[in-house]
């Protein structure tokens, strides 16, 4: 049995890193194409009734798909093995094929959802064929389905450690972690040395190392009710405002509620392509671009992209794009701790030269962390993006009583973060 489960956690590792790879290349070949080169340069001479048109007709597609397979749609993880194993889901190859479609078409389109979300249910159905053809034990298929989970969110975010500790705080908590956290490991860094040959790193590159400079402490403290009110209006707009539209105002029409939502999606989705294409996609650009490449940005710029984008995820996930919020938090978080350093920059005379990216890199693993449920993984996303133990421990410190100040009023259920919320 150790032998099997050795090399199923080898098999799902490379499968996964090989799909994930495939499935990003789609995404790059679906936006290049639909946008007829870089979308960034593009979109300001298409017709605006293209980049109405776009979105609108692809949100369409993807509702159409997710109607003929419902294990397409953006499912949680935890919420894929509980399925598995009491027998109400039953995943096959078309619905792998189908679900990277789906994926493409929403998030190359510019609807505001990440690759983390497909990557890791990916890599659960890699790993719950790979169950099936090894024959293993039925109270194994949690287990494998973390392993696969694990493998797809290495694998996209070139980040190992990252994926193991997603799949430990969405499912592996459950199983007897020390029995268990050596396949993860096994099956992550196999599909991480796979990702890493053809994919880009999300990483930011101006970190201060690793000597503790505690006088970020008190920007660090200003911070923290800073990003909660960001957190606060994204949670709203997703929990309130979308939720009363859908369940109020749309109630007498809920054989036509995909397709309402798809329209206003495509409409919405549209009109921030022409504001703003930064504002669009899945977030991933947004650190590459403005961060990491020391680009210029107007506080106006920032804070109107932050907007756009928090209502650009919000109506993604009520559209039924097919993607995760993994990526679309992160960029919103990095926005808004780079907003903040700037601002602290212009107003405010500390003692200290205070670092824009230093607050973007906090910023974008809190924001995450809070909205997901996923503490330890925002801490260790943070520590594996900079390498920096002043971004680790504020990270750590900040996702922990944002958490706390964020419940006092919402009840974040990690079941609905990757889709429109239930009664």
């Amino acid at each position: 049995m150790l032998g099997k489960l050795i090399i199923a956690s080898l098999l799902t590792g490379i499968i996964s890193g090989a799909f994930i790879t495939f499935y990003e290349l789609v995404i790059t070949f679906f936006t290049y194409f639909f946008f007829m080169g870089n979308p960034f340069k593009t979109i300001p001479t298409l017709p605006i009734w293209y980049l109405y048109l776009l979105p609108t007709v692809a949100i369409f597609i993807v509702n159409y798909i997710v109607s003929k397979d419902t294990n397409i749609r953006e499912y949680g993880v935890n919420e894929i093995a509980e399925s598995i194993s009491q027998n109400k889901m039953i995943l096959k190859f078309k619905t792998l094929f189908l679900k990277i479609i789906a994926s493409a078409l929403s998030i190359s389109t510019g609807f505001a959802v990440g690759t983390e979300g497909p990557s890791a249910g990916l890599g659960a159905m890699i790993a719950y064929q790979i169950h099936k053809l090894f024959k293993l034990p039925p109270m194994l298929i949690k287990m494998m389905i973390s392993v696969g989970a694990s493998s797809g969110i290495a694998a996209i975010f070139v980040s190992p450690l990252t994926g193991i500790s997603f799949a430990i705080e969405n499912i592996a908590y459950q199983l007897i972690i020390k029995q268990y956290i050596g396949y993860l490991i096994l099956a992550s860094v196999v599909a991480f040395s796979i990702g890493v040959k053809f994919l880009d790193a999300i990483a930011f590159n101006h970190s201060l190392g690793r000597e503790m400079h505690y006088e970020y402490i008190i920007p660090i403290l200003i911070f923290i009710p800073f990003i909660t009110s960001f957190i606060y209006l994204y949670l709203f707009m997703k929990k309130k405002l979308l939720h009363f539209i859908d369940f109020e105002i749309f109630k007498n029409f809920c054989k036509y509620r995909n397709y309402i939502f798809a329209l206003i999606g495509g409409g919405v989705v549209g009109t921030i392509l022409l504001l703003e294409p930064h504002a669009g996609f899945s977030g991933k650009e947004v650190v590459i671009y403005f961060i990491n490449e020391e680009h210029h940005i107007s506080i106006e710029l920032i804070f109107t992209i932050i907007i756009l984008r928090i209502i650009a995820t919000t109506v993604s996930i009520y559209s039924n794009a097919v993607g995760g919020i993994f990526l679309p938090l992160m960029s919103i978080g990095a926005l808004i701790g780079y907003g903040f350093g700037e601002l602290l920059i212009i107003y405010y005379d500390f003692p200290i030269e205070l670092e824009p990216f230093y607050f973007a890199a906090v910023g974008a693993a809190v924001f995450m962390g809070v909205i997901m449920k996923l503490p330890l993984t925002a801490v260790i996303l943070s520590m594996e993006t900079t390498f920096d133990y002043n971004v680790m421990v504020a990270t750590g410190v900040t996702v922990i009583l944002v958490s706390y100040l964020s419940n006092l009023y919402f009840d974040i259920k990690k079941k609905y973060i990757t889709r429109a919320d239930k009664l």
